[in-house]
This record gives C-alpha cells, sequence and structure tokens, in this order.
C-alpha cells in the first residue's frame, strides 16, 4: 500500500474528529439558553462567535505563515487539544453571555490550526487526483459539523454537557493520530522565513483570484445554510403543527448528506473538470435557495425532507473543488497561507450572512428570507464566468 492510501483515511478521520468542535455549541442551543438564561439572538450571536474567532485565527495563522513555516501535524495536534480545552469551557456552571462568546470564539480561533491545516496535509501528499481526496477531507469536514445533531438526536434526554465531553475526547483523539501517524508528505516546501507580504500577493495570479471568489460565494450560503437548518424545520412545524419531526436528527441528515456531496463531486470532477463541476454544483445551490419559499408553501413533510437533503448535498460539493484550485494556483511554499487566507476571508463573509438570516427573521416572513442566500452564489458564479479556462480532469 501506498504512503498516500495509507494516510489518506488517517487523516480523514482525524479531521472528522476534530472539526465535531465546530457546531457542538449550536447542538445544544437551546439547553444553552435555557440553562443559562439567554436571549433567543444568543443562536447567531454564539454562532458566529466560533467563526469570527476563526476568521482572527486564520488570519494570524496566515500573517505569521504557520502552516508553511512548521510541522504541519503538530501545528494541527496543538490546535485540536487548545480547541477541545476552550470547548470544554462552555460546560462551567457560572457561565454567561460574554464567556460563552469567549469560548466559543477560542474554539473557532483554534479551528483555524484543523481545518485549513488538514487540506495543507492533504495537498502535501496529492498531486495528482487532489480533488477526489480532498472531497473525502471535506466530508470529513461536513460530518464532523453534523456529529453534535447526531448526538442530540439520538440523545434527547442525556445531559447536554455529554454532548461538549464527547466533542472534546474526539478533537484531542483526532490531534494525536494525525501527530503519531502522518509525516510530512513528498510534495511539502517548507518556508525558511516569516513573509508578511504571502497572503496579499497570492491574489496577483488571475486564476488564483477567480477560484477564491467562487469560494467566497460558496460561503455566503454554507454556513448560514447549516446554522439555520434547525429552525427552517422548526418553521415549518409551526405552520404545519400536526408533522412530527426529530429536529436535531434531520438536521444531522441534511447537514451529513453534504459528504457525500463532497466525495461526488470529486470523483465527477475526475471527469469533466474541476472548475466546470464547482460551477454547476453553485448554480444548483444557488437554484435552490431562490426557490426555497416553496417548502413552506407545499405543506409536504415529505418534500420539506427532499429538498433540504438535495440541498444539503449540493450546497456542499463544490468547497473541496474550489480549494483545489485554490491549492493547484498558490506557489508551493506559500499554499498553507494560501489555503489559510482564503478561509479566513470566506469564514468573514459568513459572519455577515448569518446576521442577515438572524435580523431578517425578526422582521420579515421567515419564509422568505433563505432567498437572500442566492447572492454569494450569483456573485461567485460570476467570478468563475469570467475565468473560463479550466483545470484538466485529474486521472
Amino acid at each position: 500500500m501506498s504512503i498516500q492510501n495509507r494516510v489518506l483515511p488517517i487523516i480523514v478521520f482525524s479531521q472528522f474528529c476534530c472539526t465535531s468542535l465546530w457546531f457542538a455549541g449550536n447542538a445544544v442551543m437551546g439547553d444553552l439558553l435555557e440553562s443559562f438564561s439567554l436571549e433567543s439572538s444568543a443562536l447567531g450571536h454564539l454562532t458566529s462567535a466560533v467563526q469570527i474567532g476563526f476568521i482572527f485565527g486564520t488570519l494570524i495563522f496566515a500573517i505569521l505563515t504557520i502552516a508553511d513555516r512548521f510541522a504541519t501535524s503538530k501545528v494541527f495536534l496543538i490546535s485540536a487539544v487548545l480547541g477541545a480545552v476552550f470547548n470544554l469551557g462552555t460546560t462551567f456552571n457560572n457561565n454567561t453571555f460574554p464567556s460563552l462568546f469567549f469560548f466559543r470564539f477560542m474554539t473557532g480561533f483554534f479551528l483555524a490550526g484543523i481545518y485549513p491545516v488538514g487540506m495543507k496535509i492533504a495537498s502535501d501528499f496529492f498531486k495528482k487526483g487532489l480533488g477526489k481526496s480532498l472531497g473525502f477531507l471535506v466530508g470529513a469536514l461536513v460530518l464532523g459539523t453534523a456529529l453534535p445533531h447526531l448526538l442530540k438526536g439520538l440523545g434527547t434526554n442525556s445531559p447536554w454537557r455529554l454532548i461538549i465531553f464527547v466533542t472534546s475526547g474526539l478533537a484531542t483523539l483526532g490531534g494525536f493520530l494525525m501527530f503519531t501517524l502522518v509525516p510530512n508528505g513528498p510534495f511539502r516546501k517548507q518556508s525558511k522565513r516569516i513573509d508578511l507580504s504571502a497572503f496579499l500577493t497570492v491574489f496577483k495570479n488571475k486564476e488564483f483570484r477567480s477560484s477564491a471568489f467562487g469560494y467566497f460565494g460558496h460561503m455566503w450560503e454554507l454556513y448560514a445554510f447549516w446554522a439555520f437548518v434547525p429552525v427552517i424545520i422548526a418553521t415549518f412545524l409551526k405552520l404545519n403543527p400536526e408533522e412530527e419531526i426529530n429536529i436535531s436528527l434531520l438536521s444531522f441528515i441534511i447537514i451529513a448528506v453534504g459528504g457525500i456531496g463532497c466525495v461526488i463531486g470529486g470523483y465527477i470532477s475526475q471527469h469533466y473538470g474541476i472548475k466546470k463541476t464547482a460551477f454547476s454544483a453553485l448554480l444548483l445551490s444557488c437554484i435552490l435557495c431562490i426557490l426555497s419559499p416553496i417548502i413552506f408553501f407545499f405543506s409536504s413533510k415529505i418534500f420539506l425532507i427532499l429538498y433540504l437533503i438535495i440541498w444539503g448535498i449540493v450546497v456542499i460539493a463544490d468547497s473541496p473543488l474550489f480549494s483545489t484550485l485554490v491549492a493547484q494556483n498558490a506557489i508551493a511554499e506559500s499554499k498553507g497561507t494560501a489555503l489559510t487566507i482564503v478561509n479566513c476571508i470566506g469564514f468573514f463573509i459568513t459572519i455577515f450572512s448569518i446576521q442577515l438570516l438572524n435580523s431578517l427573521e425578526s422582521q420579515i416572513d421567515s419564509r422568505y428570507i433563505y432567498i437572500t442566500l442566492a447572492i454569494g452564489p450569483i456573485i461567485g458564479l460570476i467570478a468563475l464566468a469570467k475565468n473560463t479556462s479550466d483545470v484538466p480532469p485529474l486521472k
């Protein structure tokens, strides 16, 4: 067995374990609101706290070129352990909104050493077939993100703190697996010094910019959709009180099926090209945003579930493909920094889309607010269409 085939499952499993930290707070948000007497608006603010922390983390990692100067597996381990520690902070009995915001912020900060660094590690092992490999890796991110919803859905009577303990334990396990079992990849090129301009100079490449702006448009939609999946289902149940749905379990399914979309997208890109496949997935997702009000007017539980599952598949399918394009259009010595700064900007954008939905929910008919998620995909599609060249299929 080649070293690439041996390490990929480890990288994927480690990413799955560590990214379970991401939405751990959202999965128990109802319990947090009740236990610490928080306002309902805390959902959007605490979700954004993770994103803001991730943004600050990725910005610092990018400016200091940490992923390109230090052993990536060690960076991954340290980030996983510290992220797990701050995740545990949400279980303290005397928490207030500011303290919870701080703990979620710091969890997001150290996720900056997990998600983009994990992609950097994978790109150091794979040159050909990188799109397919990152499809598995981002698929693991999706499953890790969805896991807290599954734990909540299957154990509705379990203490909410147990979910926090489990996700922190998984993150620690994932960090140690990456550190002990994954060596430096054969395509790794280490940067020898701090380059404070590297995170800006990467955008001079036209194809890099096109890929990055496609990713930014995708990110406007993705995390706002994930954060509001439980809200979408709850809105449907409010309009159709005769229906019964396990919100947490269905939320897990809708988010988790995106992992399948990532893998399928990776395989499709081997035959039709990475950029064309990413463009198609982003277009389908854009259409679903625009048509989203119909899920509330059909008053059909089956239609709601099918629509959201399809949306959950296509909303993330293009993510590993954009990351592949970013990695392939970056200078080898700055690949980690390029991935990190693109993640930084992408997640900065999610703050605005999440807060927009949070604000609109209390101001207009909530059945129509998800149309605004199409803004990002439309901009991303325009950016991709301006640069029609494609990365050829990698076989």
